[in-house]
């Protein structure tokens, strides 16, 4: 993937220097809402609620720069400059503007506004305060864990982050949870939870698409390895 040239997004924040400690003994409310926002974007709630146990919020730590000697953040720092390229050009072709996310990286948990966030999450993106959240060490679970290596399947994933992130700026996510509420039972519930998951894939396709038509980023490979990353991961 050539990323050499591109510019690093401004809407980062990097929390992992100073942190954004939690304790406590008990489940806190932060983490119920998590719990729930889990749920309807289709991840396993219990796992949440398991970390979340023995933990409070407290306020998050004030961000840094990223250091320019960590190469890194400045790939995700790149890669959602160019989502935020894809979708600005996108938006405004329908008279519309891009409200582009935040992306916060952290190192073991964080607070959210849906509640305390969790590396053993993964990536997961938080409508209430349109914030992409990542820690790095989930890009070396992807190739010891779950054999999906490389760098577009890294890219893959903020792209599939800021899916969700486009599905909550036009509305789609609120029409799945209104379906979900509305379902006959458990199983027709997940259905829609997984189309938006998938919808999200398609997000993703959608921003590599127009980012190698303009820049032509991708590379021999690239486009097996996030597919390999999509099936190891995805629903």
């Amino acid at each position: 993937m050539r990323l050499d040239d591109e510019r690093e997004s401004s809407n980062v924040e990097d929390r992992r220097v100073s942190g954004g400690g939690m304790g406590g003994k008990s489940i806190g409310i932060g983490t119920i809402v998590l719990a729930l926002v889990a749920m309807y974007f289709g991840v396993d709630p219990s796992l949440v609620i398991n970390i979340g146990q023995g933990m409070s919020q407290r306020a998050p730590a004030e961000s840094t720069p990223i250091p320019q000697d960590d190469p890194e953040a400045q790939f995700v720092a790149k890669v959602l400059a160019s989502t935020e390229d894809t979708w600005g050009k996108i938006f405004q072709n329908s008279g519309q503007q891009y409200p582009a996310p935040k992306l916060v990286l952290f190192s073991g948990q964080t607070p959210t506004a849906c509640g305390s966030g969790q590396a053993a999450m993964g990536p997961f993106y938080c409508p209430g305060d349109n914030k992409v959240y990542i820690d790095l060490s989930f890009y070396h679970e992807m190739k010891t864990k779950f054999n999906a290596p490389g760098d577009f399947a890294q890219a893959y994933v903020i792209a599939h982050e800021v899916g969700h992130h486009i599905q909550n700026v036009v509305g789609t996510s609120d029409k799945v949870q209104q379906a979900r509420q509305s379902a006959r039972n458990e199983a027709e519930a997940n259905q829609y939870s997984v189309r938006l998951e998938l919808q999200a894939d398609c997000y993703a396709g959608v921003w590599a698409h127009h980012a190698d038509g303009e820049n032509r980023i991708l590379e021999a490979g690239d486009v097996e390895e996030a597919m390999t990353a999509a099936a190891a991961i995805g629903d």
